[in-house]
């Protein structure tokens, strides 16, 4: 049987601009993933939610800015619990020039307005397949 993906799609509390994320939820899950889908206050729920459920992708959606502080500590938190095969993912409304330093800090693509979701669903496919090959 093979591996069902599974994504945590994850949006801090003070955000309200939820439209996006639970359609791109509704998206991943008709392309065969299982979605769980949470709010959050700071980054250590984030990681505690993707250890507790086994997560391959961290997606983390941001419309009201304060997404940096965020990715920071939600990857320097992944590297101190040693959780180095979760591919983490940006989306929502986060300026080009962040999306550089994300990918920096190893959150390798960002979503933002006019992406589609079949290219999130691709991007993911394709690595997590990677992630696995290793």
């Amino acid at each position: 049987m093979a591996h069902r993906i599974k994504v945590l799609l994850t949006k801090p509390t003070h955000d309200a601009h939820d439209r996006g994320a639970r359609y791109l939820a509704r998206k991943f899950r008709d392309a065969g993933f299982e979605v769980v889908f949470t709010n959050f206050l700071v980054a250590e729920e984030i990681i505690a939610t993707a250890l507790q459920e086994d997560v391959d992708v961290i997606g983390v959606s941001s419309s009201a800015g304060g997404h940096m502080p965020v990715f920071e500590e939600l990857m320097s938190g992944l590297a101190a619990a040693s959780v180095d095969d979760v591919l983490v993912i940006g989306g929502g409304i986060i300026p080009d020039v962040d999306a550089r330093v994300l990918a920096g800090l190893g959150v390798p693509a960002v979503f933002g307005p006019g992406a589609s979701a079949e290219s999130a669903v691709e991007f993911i496919k394709e690595h997590v397949r990677q992630r696995s090959a290793v």
